[in-house]
């Protein structure tokens, strides 16, 4: 197993780790995955994504490369901007979904999923049409992500400048080297994603630490990392999508611009009509449905679970789920353990973040 450069520090500080993309990962520390939830929903919450893939595409005509790999459309897209967007393969299916950053016309970089890092750079290089200049960078940069109400005060002790948008980015400076400041985020918080190059990430770590007294700052692992961004509707890759799954199923479809001259998978995407669609469900009955839970319409399937959990926020078992889009959803059920569990379907996102100030 890999293990990011931060591994000791967070084995050191408690973390109970598994294996998550080829590396091993802290899934919580000794506060447990709900108390780390709380935090990141009411105070700040720190988590070490330095698993997570970088590429970097470059060239005169890289903007025109991003837009034919990419479904979102990034001609008119402004410099310091952040844009997500799913990567799919000729029959529509997703090959992953990812950011996009750009810095100009001709320099973009790309942030991908840990587990298909491999897959998504030979994807890229053997689909380049322009030109463009590919490096991976994913065994050179690290990653924290600082998530929560307070993740601005906190982040701006260390950083006296910041990105005022959402999903906007900027470079900064640590210990007189270059790094990236962004403001995205995966769990329905505002936050940032600080990335460096290997050697400055566990001195950046250790400076947002000193603080965590005067903030209560909360380490987070991959199990809070979950429940925080199911509630808040995010797709997994893995869960609610993957190769076979057409990308019009999701409900993504803002991130997929059809109006574009091309992108990979345009023509099958145009074709091919959607079957299944990704909705929220909440259980009624006492329990929680899990991943590949079977989803009954009356007595038929319909569907199944995608990703589930009990919401720490809410105090409701919640799920996501692929269904077929004509079924009834008036009565559904879900098959928790040979038990049919009464569920109803609801609005995504389970959660959104109260705005402060």
């Amino acid at each position: 197993m890999k293990q990011t450069v931060l591994y000791d520090r967070l084995n050191g500080l408690g973390g109970k780790f598994v294996e998550f993309g080829g590396y091993l990962m802290p899934v919580q520390f000794s506060g447990g995955i709900l108390q780390e939830h709380r935090a990141v929903r009411s105070g700040v919450g720190i988590f070490d994504v330095s698993h997570m893939g970088e590429f970097l595409l470059e060239g005169e005509r890289a903007e025109k490369e991003v837009n034919r790999l990419f479904t979102n459309d990034f001609s008119e897209m402004p410099d310091g901007k952040v844009r997500y967007a799913l990567m799919c393969n000729d029959a529509g299916g997703v090959i992953d979904d990812l950011l996009v950053y750009k810095v100009n016309a001709q320099k973009y970089y790309i942030v991908v999923n840990a587990s298909n890092i491999d897959k998504d750079r030979d994807w890229i290089l053997s689909h380049l049409a322009y030109g463009s200049v590919f490096s991976d960078l994913s065994e050179k940069v690290s990653m924290i992500a600082v998530q929560g109400p307070c993740a601005e005060s906190l982040t701006g002790e260390l950083f006296p400048v910041l990105p005022k948008g959402f999903y906007t980015f900027i470079f900064s400076e640590f210990q007189g080297k270059k790094i990236v400041i962004s403001r995205t985020g995966y769990t329905g918080e505002d936050g940032f994603e600080i990335y460096s190059e290997n050697d400055l990430i566990v001195p950046i770590f250790d400076e947002i630490l000193k603080r965590s007294e005067s903030y209560g700052v909360s380490l987070c692992g991959l199990g809070a990392r979950d429940t925080l961004r199911l509630e808040s509707a995010m797709p997994l890759y893995g869960h609610e999508m993957n190769e076979t799954t057409l990308a019009t199923e999701l409900g993504l479809d803002a991130y997929i611009k059809k109006h574009k001259s091309e992108f990979i998978g345009k023509t099958a995407l145009l074709e091919k009509k959607p079957r299944y669609r990704r909705v929220g469900i909440k259980l009624i009955d006492k329990g929680i449905a899990r991943e590949h839970s079977a989803v009954f319409s009356g007595e038929t399937v319909i569907g199944e679970i995608t990703s589930g959990t009990m919401s720490p926020t809410l105090g409701i078992a919640i799920a996501m789920a692929r269904i077929e889009k004509s079924a009834a959803t008036d009565e559904l059920t879900v098959d928790v353990r040979g038990k049919r569990l009464r569920v109803e379907v609801t609005a995504m996102p389970f959660y959104k973040r109260v705005k402060r100030g």
